[in-house]
C-alpha cells in the first residue's frame, strides 16, 4: 500500500467518523427538540397561562406547544417529565386558575398566594394529589370547591385573605391535613361538622370571618394553635381548647365560667377509671342522693343508672299502651285524664338515654303544655311519631313576613277557581291564575293534602314558614298564603312564559324554539337555584321534585324553580311511581325511595338532557331503546358525531360545537349511576359559568362564531 493510498484511506475513515458524529448530534438534537413534559401537564399549564391573561413576567411560558420542564418555565418544578410544583407567589398575576388543573396529577405543591387572581369562584377542577395548596391573598369569592374534599394527601391548606363566603361540609377525608388558614374571608354559619374528622390538624386560623354558633366541634381536634377571634361565636370555649398554648378567642360572644356537659349524642370525653374509695360515697352524699350510704361510689352509680333507665323504659311501655286506649275515645267526652296522662300535663320534655356497649340510643319526647285541638284519634302514638313530627310544633305567625289572603280574596281573583283561570296541575295540587283589582297577577296553588296522608293539614303554617324563608332570584317567589275554612293555598309570582317543559314540547307560532343561548342561560339559573338549596341553606334543602315543569320562566326567560321547600310532603306510592316523574328519578331513588342532594343532581342532569335534545325524560311513543332519555343519550355524550345527531332539531344547527361538547360533559357527570361520583351543584354551576366565559372569549377572538335566533348571537344573558 502506497503512502498516497494510506492517506486516502485515513481521510476516508476520518470523514466517516465525522459523519457518524454529525448523525449522532443530529439525532440528539432531534430528541431534544421533542417536549420533555407530559402532554397533560403541557395542556393544563397552557390553559392556566391563558386564564391568567398571558402575563409577561412568567418567562418562557406559552399557551400552546410549550415544554415547561425542558424550557425551565418560571416557578415550575419538575421531576422527570411531570410537573410537581408551581410556586408563583407575589408575582402581580391576575385572571384566574385554569379550568383543567385536574390534569396535573403529579403536582404536590401549588402556591399562588398574594396575587390578584379571582373575582370569581375558585375553579373546582383543582390538582387532585396536592400536599400544599396556598391561594391566600387573592380575590376569590363564593364557595370552597368540593374537589378539595378529594385531596386525601393534602397537608397544608391556605385560603386566607380572600372574599370566600361559603364553606362546604367536605372535610371527612382530609385526615392528613395539619395546617389550615381560612382567616380574613366572609365565611358565615356554623363550623362544618366534618371538622371533627381532621385528626392530624395542629394549626387552624379562622379569625376575622362571620362564623357563628359554637366551637364544640373543635374540642377533640388535636390543635396546638387556634385563632377564632373576631367572629360571631357563642356558647363556651371547651375545656380541652383552653389548654392550647396559642389560643385566641377575642371578639366573640363566648360565655364565661365552666362549659356545660357536652350535648346529647356527642362522644363523651374519656374519663379516668373510677377507683373505689371513701370519696366515692362522699360524692354521692354531696349530690344529695338518697343512696349516699352505699359504699363504692362507681358501682353504686352504675346500679342506680340501670334502675332509672329500666324504670323509665317500663314507664313508657305502660304509657304507650294507655295512650293507645285513651286516644280511641271520643274527644268530645270530658272524661278525666288517666293518672299517666295527667302526669304529662306539666312535662315539657323527657330524655331517654340507653347505652349498651358502643351503641347509644337517645330519644327526646317533646310535649306541649296545651295539646293541639285536632288529634288523629285513629293513629297510635309511637316512635315514628316522635322521630318524624313533634307533637308540639308551634310556628309564630309573626315570623311569617308574607301577607295572608282570605279565601274570599282568592275566590274573587280566580273567578271562584274557574276552569278559565286553570293553569296546570302539579304533584302537589292545582294552580290557578289570580287577577286582582290593582292589576297584580299571581299564581295560586291549592295544596291537595289528600295525596299526602302522612302530612296533616294543620302543619300547613309550618310549610308556609319554611318556604317563605327561601330567598333566591332563581326560586319562584312565595308572596302570600291562605289558611282558613280548611283551605290551604299558596300565592306565587306569576311567570308569563310558562314552564320549561311547555316551551320545549309545545312549540307553535306563539312559542318560538328556544335558542342555544337561552338553553344555557336556563340551565345555569336552575343550577344556581339548586346550589342555593343544597349549599347555602342550613340545613340543606333537598328538592325531591326537580323537573322541567317546575322550572318557570319570566319574560326574559330567567328560570325560577318552583315546589322548593315541599320535601316534607312525603309523596304516596302513586306519586313515586308515576310515569311523569320516572324519567327524573335517580337509580337509588327508584330502588329505595330515598332522596338525597345527589338525587337532585341526577334530576338536574336529566333536565339538561331535555335542553340538549328537546326530548322528554320518558317517552313511550318512541322505540323501546329510546324511551328512557338517560339510557339512550348517555353512551353518546362523548361521541362528537353522535352528539350532533342528538341535538334538538329545533335548533337547526345554530350552536357552537365546543359549547355543546362541554354542556354534554356536565350532563355526563350529573347522570352517573353511582351517586358518590356526581358533583355537588357548586361545581356544576362553575362548569356552566366557564362554558359561558369561554364562549364569550372565543367569540371576542373571532375563532368561532354563529348567529342565534332573535338577535341572540352569543349573549348568554349571564
Amino acid at each position: 500500500m502506497t503512502v498516497a493510498s494510506m492517506e486516502r484511506g485515513g481521510r476516508s475513515r476520518g470523514a466517516a467518523a465525522i459523519g457518524a458524529v454529525l448523525l449522532f448530534l443530529a439525532a440528539s438534537s432531534s430528541l431534544g427538540a421533542r417536549a420533555n413534559t407530559d402532554s397533560n401537564d403541557v395542556t393544563a399549564l397552557g390553559v392556566f397561562y391563558t386564564t391568567m391573561n398571558s402575563p409577561p413576567q412568567l418567562k418562557n411560558w406559552v399557551s400552546q406547544n410549550g415544554d415547561p420542564c425542558g424550557q425551565s418555565w418560571t416557578g415550575v418544578t419538575c421531576s422527570g417529565s411531570r410537573v410537581t410544583a408551581i410556586n408563583l407567589p407575589g408575582m402581580g398575576l391576575n385572571g384566574t386558575l385554569g379550568y383543567n388543573m385536574n390534569l396535573l396529577t403529579a403536582l404536590v405543591q401549588l402556591d399562588m398566594s398574594n396575587n390578584n387572581l379571582g373575582g370569581s369562584d375558585i375553579p373546582y377542577n383543582l390538582p387532585p394529589n396536592l400536599e400544599k395548596l396556598n391561594l391566600a391573598g387573592n380575590h376569590f369569592t363564593g364557595t370552597t370547591p368540593y374537589s378539595i374534599s378529594q385531596m386525601f394527601t393534602l397537608k397544608d391548606l391556605n385560603l386566607g385573605h380572600n372574599q370566600l363566603s361559603t364553606i362546604s361540609d367536605m372535610f371527612n377525608s382530609l385526615t392528613n391535613l395539619t395546617t389550615m388558614d381560612l382567616s380574613f374571608n366572609t365565611f358565615s354559619g356554623n363550623i362544618p361538622q366534618s371538622f371533627n374528622s381532621l385528626t392530624s390538624l395542629k394549626t387552624l386560623y379562622m379569625q376575622n370571618n362571620q362564623f357563628s354558633g359554637t366551637i364544640d366541634v373543635l374540642a377533640n381536634v388535636p390543635l396546638t394553635d387556634l385563632n377564632v377571634a373576631n367572629n360571631k361565636f357563642t356558647g363556651w370555649v371547651p375545656d380541652k381548647l383552653k389548654k392550647i398554648n396559642n389560643l385566641q378567642t377575642t371578639g366573640n360572644s363566648f360565655s364565661n365560667g365552666p362549659a356545660p356537659p357536652p350535648p346529647p349524642g356527642t362522644t363523651p370525653a374519656p374519663q379516668r377509671p373510677a377507683v373505689p374509695s371513701s370519696s366515692g360515697s362522699n360524692a354521692l352524699s354531696d349530690s344529695g342522693s338518697k343512696h349516699s350510704k352505699l359504699q363504692g361510689g362507681a358501682v353504686a352509680g352504675i346500679v342506680i343508672c340501670l334502675l332509672v333507665v329500666g324504670a323509665i323504659v317500663t314507664f313508657f311501655v305502660i304509657k304507650r299502651k294507655s295512650w293507645k286506649l285513651s286516644l280511641r275515645r271520643d274527644p268530645e267526652q270530658n272524661e278525666p285524664l288517666s293518672p299517666l296522662a295527667s302526669g304529662f300535663k306539666h312535662m315539657k320534655s323527657i330524655k331517654i338515654i340507653s347505652t349498651t356497649g358502643k351503641d347509644q340510643f337517645q330519644k327526646t319526647v317533646s310535649m306541649s303544655l296545651k295539646p293541639p285541638t285536632k288529634i288523629d284519634l285513629h293513629k297510635s302514638f309511637d316512635e315514628n311519631d316522635l322521630t318524624s313530627k313533634s307533637v308540639a310544633r308551634k310556628i309564630s305567625l309573626s315570623s311569617i313576613r308574607i301577607p295572608a289572603y282570605t279565601v274570599a280574596d282568592l275566590q274573587i281573583a280566580t273567578g271562584s277557581f274557574s276552569p278559565d283561570n286553570f293553569i296546570s296541575e302539579g304533584s302537589f295540587g292545582r294552580v290557578f291564575k289570580a287577577q286582582f283589582d290593582d292589576q297584580k297577577v299571581l299564581a295560586v296553588k291549592k295544596i291537595n293534602f289528600s295525596a299526602f296522608p302522612s302530612y296533616p293539614s294543620d302543619l300547613f303554617i309550618e310549610l308556609v314558614a319554611n318556604i317563605s324563608r327561601l330567598n333566591h332570584p332563581n326560586l319562584a317567589e312565595l308572596v302570600g298564603y291562605c289558611s282558613e275554612h280548611g283551605q290551604c293555598l299558596l300565592a306565587y309570582e306569576f311567570y308569563r312564559s310558562g314552564s320549561l317543559h311547555d316551551l320545549l314540547n309545545l312549540v307553535d307560532d306563539q312559542n318560538k324554539p328556544l335558542s342555544w343561548n337561552s338553553r344555557v342561560k336556563i340551565a345555569l339559573g336552575s343550577a344556581r337555584a339548586l346550589e342555593y338549596l343544597h349549599e347555602t341553606c342550613s340545613p340543606s334543602v333537598i328538592h325531591k321534585n326537580f323537573k322541567s315543569s317546575n322550572i318557570l320562566l319570566d319574560n326574559e326567560l330567567n328560570p325560577h324553580l318552583s315546589d322548593s321547600g315541599y320535601a316534607d310532603l312525603i309523596p304516596n306510592q302513586e306519586f313515586q311511581e308515576s310515569e311523569e316523574n320516572s324519567g327524573y328519578r335517580a337509580p337509588e331513588v327508584a330502588m329505595s325511595g330515598q332522596y338525597s342532594l345527589k338525587s337532585d343532581v341526577y334530576s338536574f342532569g336529566v333536565v339538561m338532557l331535555e335542553l340538549l335534545t328537546g326530548r322528554k325524560p320518558f317517552d313511550r311513543s318512541r322505540p323501546r331503546s329510546e324511551q328512557s332519555l338517560v339510557r339512550w343519550a348517555t353512551p353518546q355524550l362523548h361521541d362528537i358525531d353522535a352528539l350532533d345527531q342528538m341535538v334538538d332539531p329545533a335548533l337547526q344547527g345554530l350552536y357552537p360545537s365546543k359549547s355543546l361538547s362541554r354542556f354534554a360533559d356536565a350532563i355526563a357527570l350529573c347522570v352517573q349511576a353511582e351517586p358518590e361520583f356526581r358533583p355537588p351543584m357548586s361545581e356544576v354551576v362553575q362548569s356552566l359559568v366557564r362554558l359561558v366565559q369561554r364562549a364569550n372569549m372565543t367569540r371576542m377572538s373571532g375563532c368561532e362564531s354563529y348567529t342565534g335566533r332573535h338577535g341572540e348571537s352569543g349573549d348568554y344573558g349571564v
